[in-house]
């Protein structure tokens, strides 16, 4: 019996720039202890429609045209305040993509995973406590006592997420809407947080409605999926369906974006004398921090880049790829000397860049440059893409304004971007356009080397697709060196002739792309490997099993 319907809903919003359609005509069923998954990219309407059962949509400028949402006979959209505060958090549980953003920086865990208890069973925060308690317990939190009195920002992404997670089920709700709560967090942890969802939900036989872009996630998660394109479903079925009989071309956009293939243009290094562009040497980038740690206070030295050794060859794309803290941005950042060094040389052919005083690294960075994960905190919001460029070219040296002009043309064509937009801001760019910007103002120096800090981590994954391509394509045009970061281990392997595994701060582990994915040493980068999500339902749900008779709980075939 169906727990949630809703019917032909559709929902706009009205600004004054018009009419903007979110939701069109969506109609769907959930029934009790099912899985539904919502994909779609940004923008297609997942989170409206999620936060419409939620009543959490901002009315005005939110306005449902028509339909309805029924849970358990009550029609959400009719209910009034008090009703829909009875079913947030109680009856119908949330959990968020950032939960940094969703918890209140200024109180404790135990004043907010107490909270919904309070407020919906009448109990004291005293009674409550055994309950949180136990929930955190359950969530697997260590020493659930001592984050009690923690503030948010003293745990990690995955810890945060989990406090989420409890505090969307410390009353047993019969639904549990997950909208994108494991997009921020690396491929283990985002392991770990999947099969804490599916092992809560077979305990409490919850109903869940899974909200991700990633069709790798939800292919071992799902029972039903639903594929959403410009708020409209344009598709429904079985997991199987969507991934091997899939009607719409929409869905097949989505399925041939995932990055799965390798690289199949290989560097090869032209003699065994081919010397190193890049090469450092015992490159330690260690920092005091200040912050409170779990279970710990006052300053602790951070070896974030520890004795690092590594080589990179002119034309070869090195990936670097590691979990969160693990130094690999701090590695990057260290090579661009955009943070201070403790030791250790970094030299590109036989110039350490170590050694260089400010004005005469001013004039050694045109040779190697960086392309940031956030494209809009990286561009100037005050310039126009013309003059970012512009600024660009002239650290080449002088040239007239025709040159300029016919530069910056060539190189808004070879992103793939209209040279007519040129004088436009960075504000009236889509993700993805402004990633091509940083990339153009990247290689307009013409430089021989290049950082990518986790550089589609950000975005959609048709855009991710475009973007990689991009990257490709102009390495091999521009004969580029290119230094990869990531914590996407298909990403990586879609782009990089070698791979170099960051833990802890140490590499653990090099080797060729295709030998290390085949064959890895290090337990680390096993790891790893074995947490990537694979957009195979047949073959995830053969990794559930495995998993599960190796932890001795029953299997659920997702």
């Amino acid at each position: 019996m169906s727990i949630l319907s809703i019917e032909n809903l559709s929902i706009s919003f009205h600004g004054r720039e018009g009419i903007t359609r979110a939701v069109l005509n969506a109609s769907f069923k959930l029934d009790k202890g099912e899985t539904i998954a919502i994909v779609g990219e940004s923008g297609s309407g997942k989170s409206v429609l999620c936060s419409s059962i939620m009543g959490l949509l901002p009315m005005p400028p939110a306005r449902i045209e028509n339909g309805t949402i029924e849970f358990q006979g009550q029609n959400i959209l009719t209910s009034d305040n008090r009703q829909l505060r009875g079913l947030r958090g109680n009856r119908i549980g949330m959990v968020f993509q950032d939960p940094m953003t969703s918890l209140n920086p200024y109180l404790k865990i135990k004043n907010q995973i107490t909270e919904p208890v309070c407020l919906h069973q009448r109990m004291t925060a005293k009674a409550a406590w055994p309950l949180a308690i136990a929930m955190l317990n359950e969530v697997g939190l260590p020493d659930p006592e001592q984050i009690m009195n923690l503030y948010p920002h003293q745990l990690s992404g995955g810890m945060r997420q989990r406090v989420m997670i409890a505090m969307a089920l410390i009353n047993k709700p019969d639904i549990l809407i997950a909208d994108e709560p494991t997009t921020a967090l690396d491929v283990t942890i985002q392991s770990q947080i999947l099969k804490l969802i599916k092992k809560l939900q077979r305990e409490y036989n919850i109903a869940v409605i899974f909200v991700s872009h990633d069709l790798g996630v939800v292919a071992g998660i799902a029972d039903h999926i639903l594929v959403m394109q410009q708020g409209q479903i344009v598709e429904q079925g079985t997991p199987d369906n969507i991934f091997y009989k899939s009607q719409h071309p929409y869905t097949r956009n989505l399925l041939d974006s995932i990055p799965v293939r390798a690289k199949t243009e290989k560097f090869i290094a032209n003699s065994a004398d081919t010397k190193p562009l890049l090469t450092l040497q015992h490159l330690r980038t260690w920092y005091q921090s200040n912050d409170n740690e779990l279970f710990r206070s006052g300053r602790n030295l951070v070896k974030a880049v520890d004795d690092v050794n590594l080589q990179i060859f002119p034309g070869e794309t090195l990936g670097l790829v590691g979990e969160s803290g693990s130094g690999k941005s701090t590695l990057g950042r260290s090579v661009m000397r955009l943070v201070q060094i403790t030791d250790g040389k970094i030299l590109l052919d036989d110039r350490n860049l170590a050694e260089l005083s400010a004005s005469e690294l001013k004039l050694y960075r045109r040779e190697f440059q960086m392309i940031f994960q956030d494209p809009y905190a990286s561009l100037n919001p005050r310039m126009t893409i013309f003059d970012a460029l512009s600024e660009a070219l002239q650290i080449r040296g002088a040239l007239s304004e025709s040159t300029i002009h016919e530069e910056i043309t060539l190189l808004m064509n070879d992103v793939g971007l209209d040279p007519a937009s040129i004088r436009k801001y960075p504000h009236e760019f889509s993700g993805g356009q402004r990633q091509r910007i940083a990339i153009a103002r990247a290689i307009a120096l013409k430089p021989r080397l290049i950082i990518a800090d986790e550089p589609v981590s950000a975005l959609d994954v048709t855009i991710q697709a475009q973007i990689l391509d991009l990257l490709l394509m102009l390495v091999k045009k521009n004969q580029l060196t290119m230094l990869f970061i990531s914590h996407d281990l298909s990403v990586i392997r879609y782009m990089s002739d070698r791979v170099a595994v960051m833990y802890q701060g140490i590499i653990v582990e090099t080797g060729d792309t295709e030998s290390l994915f085949a064959q890895p040493a290090h337990p680390y980068t096993k790891t790893l490997l074995s947490a990537i999500p694979l957009p195979d339902p047949i073959r995830e749900r053969a990794r559930y099993r495995q998993v599960n008779v190796k932890s001795s709980e029953p299997h659920i075939t997702p």
